[in-house]
């Protein structure tokens, strides 16, 4: 399942910036929710502290998403649509019992991701024209029932990734600019609508260490309390390759270009991007036929202040990108239902507040407040087999107004861009859970 699971290549946020909420088909029909719930093997993502309390010897939960984005953007009046395949993060999760009050386990899961491409020659070219972010963490995980209504747990968080970013590095209306201030009063072709160059960056970020910690309290035999707390990891990438695509034919203006940005294509760039740190709390309250959960998560976006592309030996054309992301709220709450021995049925809402600055707004992780529900169920054919089925969809509020600053790399002038964005996603999801 390891080896199947790693052939998930990408990733799209559906979540606010580019963090992941659908990591488990059985809670993904919940809103998501497992803070305060006993969820066994899946406990290993939303806390930990909850797998000390698996009645199993061994359970194994796995699932697999397809998320189907759009994304639009209005412009004078114009309105562009983004081009995204179907992306597919994925979770498998195994533990097992040591004694009554002590289980272990590891997990592989995309807490991380962004996939999404808005063309070649759309307006804001410059800003983004595609990016695959991909983060895949590997998690081993002890919990322990410190007191029969108390427990804790701790995972150690290994993760890597790739990114993929294409990139327009000037305007088809700017090269127009430059040819006529270079060669006044001749008339000269026009490339509005082209982007005549784009930079293609790829590269892989390091391993990068950190915690997922728990805690769990029944506060009564109907009543669990929950708190999670995941740490902050720097995905770094130190040899990446660039190389630049022109768009252009004719060989004097080519050159032209090339003189400027060949050097791209002849070194290497760093980048580092923040996998940011969270902190949930959540209650739930249970019995016999139902379960019902609330919860809140804090995800430190503040971390995320810039996105520096240094390219080794080219300086000059070094990329330093605002983010100026905040720190934002998930609000999320769902219940589930015992239909039957063999029948489950769950529902849910998120709601997913924007971590961007209204003045710092890049396309290529088009943030905005969601609104998610979610709905789900599971169907048992034997007592040691579940199969889960969950449904999402993502519904952006929208912004207006929206705009970036972007530099003119040949003449150096700031440039506003402003555009109106909505966004919005279906996610279906399924899963297997095995538990003796």
């Amino acid at each position: 399942m390891l080896a199947a699971g790693m052939l998930f290549g990408s990733l799209n946020a559906a979540a606010e910036g580019y963090q992941v909420n659908s990591l488990s088909t059985r809670q993904l029909g919940m809103g998501h929710t497992g803070f305060a719930l006993k969820l066994g093997a899946e406990s290993q993502f939303f806390n930990p502290a909850g797998m000390a309390f698996m009645t199993k010897t061994v359970e194994v939960d796995a699932s697999a998403n397809a998320i189907f984005p759009s994304a639009t953007a209005i412009i004078g009046g114009t309105k562009y649509k983004t081009d995204c395949n179907a992306s597919t993060p994925f979770s498998v999760f195994g533990a097992f019992s040591i004694f009554d009050n002590l289980k272990a386990g590891i997990a592989v899961y995309t807490p991380y991701g962004s996939s999404i491409n808005w063309t070649d020659n759309w307006p804001g070219a410059t800003l983004n024209q595609s990016v695959s972010l991909a983060a895949y963490t590997v998690q081993p995980t002890v919990a322990w029932r410190i007191m029969p209504r108390l427990s804790v747990g701790a995972g150690l968080t290994v993760s890597w990734g790739s990114v993929d970013l294409s990139k327009g590095l000037l305007t088809g209306e700017q090269l127009d600019g430059l040819l006529a201030m270079m060669n006044p009063g001749v008339p000269m072709p026009s490339f509005a609508g082209i982007t005549p160059a784009s930079a293609q960056l790829s590269g892989k970020a390091g391993i990068a260490v950190g915690v997922n910690l728990g805690a769990m309290y029944d506060i009564s035999n109907h009543v669990t309390a929950g708190l999670n707390f995941r740490s902050k990891s720097m995905m770094k990438v130190d040899a990446g390759k660039a190389k630049v695509e022109y768009a252009v034919s004719d060989p004097a203006i080519q050159g032209l270009l090339a003189s400027k940005l060949d050097g791209l294509s002849k070194t290497e760039f760093t980048a580092e991007m923040p996998l940011p740190a969270t902190l949930g709390f959540g209650f739930s309250w249970h019995n016999s036929r139902w379960v019902a959960d609330v919860e809140t998560q804090l995800t430190f976006w503040k971390a995320y202040n810039t996105l520096d592309i240094e390219f080794k030996g080219a300086s000059d054309l070094d990329q330093h990108l605002t983010k100026n992301y905040h720190n934002s709220w998930l609000v999320r709450g769902g219940v589930e239902w015992k239909a039957s021995q063999r029948f489950d049925v769950r529902a849910g809402l998120m709601v997913d507040f924007s971590p961007c600055d209204k003045e710092f707004y890049n396309p290529e992780t088009p943030g905005m407040t969601k609104i998610e529900p979610t709905a789900g169920f599971t169907f048992n054919p034997t007592p040691y087999l579940g199969v889960n089925v969950g449904v999402m969809y993502v519904a952006g509020l929208g912004i207006d107004g929206a705009s970036y600053p972007e530099k003119n790399i040949f003449t150096g002038a700031t440039e506003l861009f402003t555009a109106d964005y909505r966004v919005h996603s279906f996610t279906a999801s399924v899963g297997l859970s095995l538990a003796f």
